[in-house]
């Protein structure tokens, strides 16, 4: 396998979709043959050398140095090695992320980490709206793996989230956790209005200001010291606002009774 680096000649003048440039796909390829890649621009197709310039790596990384805003499906539906953007990425990245690592270092459009069931994402900036959630016209959202957001995330962070594990550092909008299906969310700045709406099982960590808890959620009696210990250590992995969960008091609340859901908010003192 070898790896590559593609350096941006000019922004494009439509969006362009890179489904289909991911570190596996290219690595057994010569720089002619991921020069002459066909992406999407537009309605149309154009190689990939009309947007970047190709150089051959001595490691198995894809780098995309370049600020990728008007690049959409960064890393769709990739299945292993590493793929690092060196700027901000459009809509889609990471979706559908089967296997491997996806390092962004600035924000993503909308639907990052949607639908993703393996592997590690990690935005150094804000996603937004419905990352970690369910395609358009889907019933499952984020299947597997680890979603790290060092930003802000937007509306409905996590909808219809099945399995995984999601952090955001900062704030979340709107909607957090709806439809929860199962997973954890950790979220340690504030949260917008209608945490955990319809939501049926999973966990919700709140390391920072505690939200407005809804009316169909009720205090839960039963001890999980033991849970909440490895769960928290888990977290704490991840330093941050999360560094010192493993040693604060926490209060959980149960719901939402309203979609007879058994997930829980997790308060911590």
């Amino acid at each position: 396998m070898s790896g590559w680096t593609l350096r941006a000649k000019q922004p494009p003048a439509l969006r362009v979709d890179l489904r289909g440039v991911t570190p596996n796909a290219l690595a057994a390829l010569s720089a002619a043959e991921v020069e002459r890649l066909a992406v999407g621009h537009g309605n149309g197709l154009l190689p990939l050398a009309e947007f970047f310039r190709v150089a051959a790596r001595d490691d198995d990384t894809l780098v995309f140095d370049a600020d990728l805003a008007r690049f959409d499906r960064v890393g769709w539906a990739m299945d292993g090695g590493t793929l690092r953007v060196a700027g901000h990425v459009g809509d889609y990245a990471g979706a559908g992320l089967r296997a491997g690592t996806i390092v962004i270092d600035g924000s993503a459009g909308v639907l990052a980490a949607c639908e993703m069931a393996g592997g590690m994402l990690t935005i150094a900036g804000d996603v937004g709206d419905n990352a970690a959630s369910a395609l358009p016209g889907s019933m499952d959202g984020m299947r597997g793996g680890t979603l790290v957001v060092r930003g802000n995330a937007g509306a409905r962070f996590g909808d219809r989230m099945r399995r995984g594990s999601a952090l955001v550092f900062g704030d979340a909008g709107d909607f957090l956790a709806s439809r929860l299906v199962a997973g954890t969310i950790a979220l340690g700045g504030r949260a917008g209005q209608h945490v955990g709406y319809g939501m049926r099982r999973g966990s919700v960590v709140f390391a920072g200001a505690a939200p407005e808890v809804p009316p169909t959620f009720v205090p839960a009696v039963a001890e999980a010291a033991v849970f909440w210990q490895l769960l928290a250590r888990e977290l704490a992995r991840f330093g941050g606002p999360f560094e010192a969960l493993p040693r604060r008091a926490f209060l959980r609340q149960l719901g939402d009774l309203a979609a007879d859901g058994k997930g829980e908010l997790i308060l911590l003192r």
